[in-house]
């Protein structure tokens, strides 16, 4: 049997700490995710706001290829009011052809938090489910709190999953929404629910200890065919079950199929996309979708690699739409070296007394400070200009930095800098608002006379990390640089006991960097002339 995969990224997602999206967010993620390929997409809760209402009215003029939306609520308040219950007219008016609603399967929830009595609480239960089935709706029953209600009252907790059964559920959903179970537990849970229930299983797992993939994959072994989490395990406290890696373990590990439309190639993209419109940083050490997830940085690993990914890869990277990397550092080996010269088109010399040297300076230099997996242009650039295929365009012979306060309070950045291209010196200077960004304005203005082509370089990052804490003040600083001209971007670093030497450091070789790249089209006379 196929598995059904329902994403809560709208819903349970955004209750994540720090987690905010707009309509036009929730409508543009809707359509990514129908592109991907899921099931069922849970949009919100209509019966809790204004905008998830607004939603639910802007989605139906979206045209979606496969994907089903799905409005989320409670249970109605009184067994006795459940055609009055707010709640659920506001599912029914949300105009969806799914409905999840979640009931109390935690005796210690109805009686402590509603004040139900068993036969109350099982009413509940079974009036709510029914009347939502009766108005033409397919009911998926979220049983909250299921894993701790069984392991308290486990005759109270299969009693409401059978009410929710019989009154017309289609699908009923076994959540630990505290996170604590563990994937024994829910397999040994799992199996007693499939010997008393006929309904479709489902699995709805937080992540509070760290268990939710693995308690997601160990409830389908025994027998659910319904699985919920959100891309990139976003949700509320530790987040929810983790889609990007629940759905490459169930294919590729577990060979459960899924519908024909899903694409697993676009998990990476999705992950990243999803990431990116959510303003929060992608976990480079993601499974699957991480951009470290492949990365190999040993050159024992690397030579291995090279021969055979499979020794060090637990997967094809291209089957989840990811990618091999190798980095360089002080663990480097000449494998390193070449893969990474083969990466950037750099055919090396066929003697290994090269490889061996440039490996040997490299790691001299990290041992002064240096680091060159977050910084492959810079590393580039060495390897280039050891094999004499590049040298620096420019040479800044004079560099000084003012750092001021005027007499209203307001701080002043000021750079002046002589640079030399061609024998030729430019002197210039430039305020800035702080002294790196003066020093970036200041190295532009000398070199785009020369080079028109730096106006389209754009500083997008910068960090600095201080080595040997132990040192104070005295300590050296490594700076990495982000740049960017809009088409592609790369990453430079500079080393150095002064911050604003190490910042010029990393700047000059950014633009050298896209001055070499762009000589591979025009030669330097065109750089000179070239327009931005």
């Amino acid at each position: 049997m196929k598995i059904e995969l329902f994403d809560t990224t709208l819903r349970d997602g955004t209750q994540g700490e720090g987690i905010n999206l707009s309509i036009q967010d929730k409508l543009l993620i809707t359509q990514k995710l129908d592109n991907y390929g899921i099931d069922i997409i849970e949009g919100g809760w209509p019966g809790s706001n204004p905008k998830d209402e607004e939603y639910f009215h802007l989605v139906r003029k979206l045209k979606l290829s496969h994907s089903q939306i799905c409005a989320f609520g409670s249970t109605a308040r009184y067994p006795d009011k459940i055609k009055e219950d707010n709640n659920l007219q506001k599912l029914l008016k949300a105009e969806t052809p799914i409905i999840s609603i979640f009931g109390k399967t935690w005796k210690f929830h109805s009686s402590k938090s509603l004040g139900l009595t068993d036969e109350e609480n099982e009413e509940l239960i079974y009036k709510s489910v029914e009347y939502l089935f009766k108005e033409g709706r397919r009911v998926v029953f979220d049983a909250e709190h299921f894993f701790d209600g069984y392991k308290d009252d486990p005759i109270f907790a299969i009693k409401m999953l059978r009410a929710a059964e019989s009154a017309g559920a289609s699908t009923i959903v076994l959540c630990d929404t505290n996170g604590g179970a563990l994937p024994s537990e829910v397999k040994r849970i799992v199996d007693d629910v499939k010997e008393n229930i006929k309904a479709d299983i489902g699995i709805h797992a937080h992540n509070d200890s760290e268990l939710a993939v693995a308690n997601s994959l160990i409830a389908v072994e025994a027998g659910a065919t319904h699985v919920q989490g959100t891309i990139n395990g976003v949700g509320e406290r530790t987040g929810n079950a983790n889609l990007c890696s629940i759905i490459p373990n169930l294919n590729l590990k577990m060979k459960r199929a899924f519908n024909e439309k899903l694409d697993i190639s676009k998990t990476t993209y999705i992950s990243h996309f999803i990431s990116e419109l959510m303003n929060i940083e992608p976990n480079n050490r993601a499974p699957f979708v991480g951009i470290s997830s492949f990365a190999h940085k040993g050159g024992i690993h690397v030579s291995s690699v090279l021969k055979d990914s499979r020794m060090y890869e637990h997967i094809d990277p291209n089957l989840v739409g990811n990618q091999q990397r190798v980095v360089v550092s002080d663990l480097s080996g000449q494998s390193n070296i070449r893969y990474k010269a083969k990466e950037f088109g750099i055919e090396l010399p066929d003697n290994k007394e090269f490889g061996k040297n440039f490996v040997n300076y490299l790691k001299t230099m990290e041992y002064d400070g240096y680091q060159f997996d977050g910084a492959e242009a810079t590393f580039e650039l060495l390897l280039r200009k050891e094999l004499k295929e590049y040298t620096p365009y420019f040479k800044v012979t004079y560099s000084k930095i003012n750092v001021l306060q005027d007499e209203n309070d307001l701080d002043y950045s000021e750079a002046v800098l002589k640079v030399k291209v061609d024998g030729e010196t430019e002197h210039t200077a430039a305020d800035g608002n702080g002294p790196v960004n003066a020093l970036d304005i200041a190295l532009r203005k000398a070199l785009i006379r020369f080079f028109p082509i730096i106006k389209k370089i754009k500083l997008v990052d910068y960090k600095v990390r201080v080595l040997g804490d132990k040192n104070g003040t005295k300590a050296k600083v490594r700076v990495l640089i982000e740049s960017s001209d809009g088409e592609n971007t790369w990453s430079t670093v500079g080393v150095s006991q002064n911050i604003m030497e190490a910042s010029l450091m990393a700047l000059i070789d950014a633009m050298n960097y896209k001055l070499y790249k762009s000589q591979s089209n025009f030669d330097k006379k065109d750089l000179q002339l070239e327009a931005s």
